[in-house]
């Protein structure tokens, strides 16, 4: 997939932060601030950092590749982790990839929320 490591990145925080969104408001009655709180939980540097780093032994050539690159953009060492992995998950939606999307999102969701 010929696009920028951000360009991939940029896609990833989107398709993690509408995941998150319906995950929390399907079969929940708070009102939107409440669930606004619960989805910065996931969708925030610190968290995509650390989820990172434990789903990097998981990730195929491909995805540590585009880890690799993104997470090489000039930016903080935090904000390089996370916007490796929204890279990730930019270039697994892009390519169709829905399985592959969905366990690391998922492994996202359940980490972060529950705490």
């Amino acid at each position: 997939l010929a696009l920028h490591p951000m360009a991939l990145a940029f896609v990833g925080d989107a398709v993690q932060s509408l995941y998150t969104r319906t995950r929390v408001t399907v079969g929940s009655n708070q009102k939107t601030g409440a669930l606004h709180h619960e989805v910065i939980k996931v969708v925030k540097a610190v968290s995509q950092a650390a989820e990172a780093e434990k789903l990097l032994p998981l990730f195929d050539e491909d995805e540590q590749d585009i880890f690799r690159r993104a997470r090489n953009c000039k930016e903080m060492s935090e904000y390089r982790r996370a916007s490796g992995f929204e890279a990730v998950l930019g270039y697994l939606y892009l390519v169709g990839n829905t399985q592959r999307l969905e366990q690391f999102l998922s492994v996202c969701f359940e980490d972060n929320i529950n705490n």
